[in-house]
């Protein structure tokens, strides 16, 4: 079959061929070992001719082991031949307690792939692919491997699907039946079934950079009108004593500001009742009697305007908001664990809004005015509902709830369904669960010690290349490509296009299982992302077949094709059957 080498070059020996007519075909793509003594080198056939086959080298075996790249050639005295099993089994892996299978060699049928998990799960995994090719398929197949094995109970995993388009629950949903001590939960905008559970975020668990994001700031100048709600949101939602002296304080300051501004006296009165209608305490609402000397007065009858255009009793509610104003508590006044809803936050940014002069600055006016426009709109419509949680948790027990079955059983498998929410808004909910998960693991005594896989179907969705950076400083999916490894959290990025992708997250990923992907524009953007990546394994995927792929990174001795069995049961991605549709019964 192989003769003697011919001549060898920088990358590849050219070799006599022996074959017969028709052996060509069988020995393409095929690996063989250049042997000599004390000196195992690893090759590809790449080029069959007449009289010569051109043979890639790959790596060398060295005491049994497959080490990728070659530093010494092959001698032109050494023997070639086919590889053998063993040597191929170091290859393609071994399935074990430390490994699970990922789907047939495409080369060598009656081999399959196996990957260790720690290799291929414990890195970023980025998995590419034209609609139709099987990522979708490929996914369910390869986490239903993960815990078919029989040696290895995976029962602390935290695998959270992020579902652009609710395909994965008909894949998982009877995971408890590979073994009953995994549990699936299905997150949705829509339950359906009764195990369903709907998708709340707490409002309360948000950071500055979340709200920045839920209310899509586009202007730095947003950004401290949202700080100053966010705090004051918190402060009126304690009810402590002494929280109470420190709400009437900042009303009362809130009040005078308007009462001694420039505006006429009726803006005044309009803005008073706003900052009593935005937040109000048992001293400052609209019925609170303030006596006078031998009278009294309901606190709204104090601005009626008399006949000269001024506040009737303006000495007497003067005299009384002065008695609230206690600038010691400046500073003094922290609070934690309180709850609050979104209609809380809108009020505590009306009072921000007013207080601090913000619509009294033509140069502000329209960035507030918009941040009021948007956040009105989430409250009223179908979003708010995915933002209300009915009293107060704190991050950790919001963590463990979402792991937590209402049987109170770990699940291993979180599926969380996006597909009635656009592309905006499904961004944000992504962001937040990714910075809660990442905070969360950053905040555990041992690093590492509880791992988050986040698979993110649709990944383009996600993880485009924002302004976050230049408005919050950072973008969280980059935060987590840098530095979620150690910290136990990982991306599994799930895309279409991948030029649409953050350089930054695929160029942190380790391990890859590119489909079939034609589009020239995605074959560049692959190529010069992944400079380890040879123009053999680029041409490879453009004419794969359907629930094929090519894997190659960390977790693979070398990069090959990877046939995947169809997953059982299957997700909901089948294409539309329109000959089925279309036709029309006929007797």
């Amino acid at each position: 079959m192989f003769g003697k080498i011919k001549y060898i070059t920088e990358g590849e020996a050219h070799v006599e061929s022996l074959l017969n007519s028709g052996q060509d075909a069988d020995v393409m793509n095929t690996h063989v070992v250049f042997e000599a003594p004390n000196q195992r080198i690893l090759g590809e056939v790449e080029e069959v001719n007449d009289d010569t086959i051109k043979i890639r080298f790959l790596g060398e075996y060295i005491n049994d082991k497959y080490i990728s790249g070659v530093i010494r050639k092959p001698v032109l005295s050494s023997k070639i031949r086919l590889i053998n099993t063993s040597e191929l089994k170091e290859l393609v892996g071994v399935y074990n307690a430390e490994s699970f299978q990922i789907g047939k060699s495409a080369i060598y049928k009656d081999f399959t792939v196996c990957c260790k998990i720690n290799d291929l799960l414990s890195n970023h995994m980025a998995i590419f692919g034209n609609s139709g090719s099987g990522k979708s398929c490929g996914v369910a197949r390869i986490v239903q491997n993960l815990f078919s094995n029989p040696e290895f109970l995976a029962y602390n995993a935290n695998i959270f699907i992020f579902d652009a388009y609710g395909e994965y629950k008909t894949a998982f949903g009877k995971l408890n039946e590979i073994n009953p001590n995994y549990s699936y939960k299905f997150i949705t905008t829509n339950p359906t079934d009764a195990s369903d559970s709907l998708l709340q975020i707490p409002v309360h668990l948000l950071t500055l950079d979340d709200i920045c994001l839920l209310l899509q700031v586009s202007k730095h100048t947003q950004i401290p009108i949202l700080d100053r709600a966010l705090k004051l949101v918190k402060i009126f939602a304690d009810t402590s004593n002494e929280v109470l002296m420190y709400k009437n304080h900042l009303i009362a300051k809130a009040l005078l500001s308007i009462i001694f501004s420039n505006e006429t006296t009726k803006e005044k009165k309009n803005e008073v009742f706003q900052i009593i209608q935005a937040c109000h305490t048992p001293e400052f609402n609209f019925d609170t009697e303030v006596k006078g000397l031998g009278y009294s007065r309901k606190f709204s009858d104090c601005f009626e305007i008399d006949s000269k255009g001024n506040f009737g009793e303006s000495v007497l509610i003067n005299d009384y908001i002065l008695r609230f104003i206690n600038d010691d508590l400046e500073g003094t006044i922290e609070t934690k664990n309180v709850y609050y809803t979104l209609k809380d936050f809108a009020s505590a940014l009306e009072f921000t809004l007013i207080s601090e002069g913000f619509l009294r600055n033509d140069t502000l006016y329209d960035d507030a005015s918009m941040l009021k426009v948007r956040l009105n709109s989430i409250i009223n419509s179908e979003i708010g509902r995915y933002f209300s949680y009915p009293s107060y948790i704190s991050m950790e027990q919001y963590v463990a709830s979402l792991v937590t079955m209402p049987n109170r059983r770990k699940a291993q498998i979180i599926n969380i369904n996006l597909e009635d929410i656009d592309d905006t808004y499904a961004k944000v909910i992504v962001k937040i669960y990714a910075r809660m998960f990442f905070d969360f693991a950053k905040g555990c005594k041992e690093r590492a010690s509880i791992p988050f896989h986040l698979f993110l179907e649709e990944a383009h969705r996600y993880l485009s290349k924002d302004a976050d950076t230049f408005l919050l400083g950072y973008n969280i999916f980059e935060r987590i490509a840098k530095e979620g490894r150690k910290y136990g959290v990982l991306l599994n990025i799930i895309s279409q296009r991948p030029v649409e992708i953050s350089d930054t997250v695929v160029a942190q990923c380790s391990n890859f299982l590119i489909f079939k992907m034609t589009h020239p524009k995605d074959v560049e953007y692959i190529r010069t992302m992944l400079p380890n990546i040879s123009q053999d394994v680029i041409e490879k995927q453009k004419i794969l077949q359907p629930g094929n792929c090519v894997g190659f990174g960390s977790a693979f001795k070398l990069p090959m094709i990877i046939k995947l069995d169809m997953p059982n049961p299957m997700p909901y991605s089948t294409n539309c059957d329109v000959n089925r549709r279309w036709r029309v019964a006929t007797k």
